[in-house]
């Protein structure tokens, strides 16, 4: 939501479900109602295409469920911290994180990791349970999102607190 309007976008999105609209769409805030008017918009500016066909219509991409390592509460937040601060050093030393040049580190609320070719890595404390969320995306393939997987798991392995994961790949 705060990126949204930082950005000044139309909309963003959160893989959790939540959709945010600005002016002119909405009032940036989560709105379903205005969600669901923004659909029925699309689908009327397209009425040839059903709801499926504009959906393989989008750019494929390949991503992981959310994954929640455990770590305790008292920890979790200078863990992320200390995470974020190893993807940032390997960025100014110019160390590839999966095999590639880092191309972005985002720092809002977590670290977000962005290779050359846009598979990204991001690592966040959860804000109501004793875990990290771990989520990677690859535009390119799923052999992509499974070494940046690789490569983010090893940051975290880093540090001893960081414990298995409720699921994985």
């Amino acid at each position: 939501k705060r990126r949204v309007a930082d950005l000044k976008a139309l909309a963003g999105f959160e893989k959790s479900g939540h959709f945010f609209f600005n002016a002119p769409v909405g009032r940036g805030y989560d709105d379903g109602l205005v969600t669901a008017i923004a659909v029925l918009d699309m689908l009327d500016r397209n009425p040839g295409k059903s709801m499926a066909d504009l959906y393989r219509a989008l750019p494929r991409t390949y991503g992981t469920p959310t994954m929640s390592p455990h770590c305790p509460d008292e920890v979790k937040y200078q863990v992320s911290e200390r995470v974020t601060k190893r993807f940032q050093a390997m960025q100014a030393r110019g160390e590839p994180v999966a095999g590639q040049a880092i191309r972005d580190v985002v720092t809002v609320n977590g670290v977000r990791v962005t290779a050359e070719d846009g598979t990204w890595g991001l690592v966040r404390a959860s804000s109501n349970k004793p875990e990290l969320v771990v989520v990677i995306e690859s535009p390119v393939s799923e052999a992509r999102m499974r070494e940046m997987f690789k490569a983010v798991d090893g940051v975290l392995r880093e540090n001893p607190e960081v414990g298995a994961y409720n699921q994985s790949i």
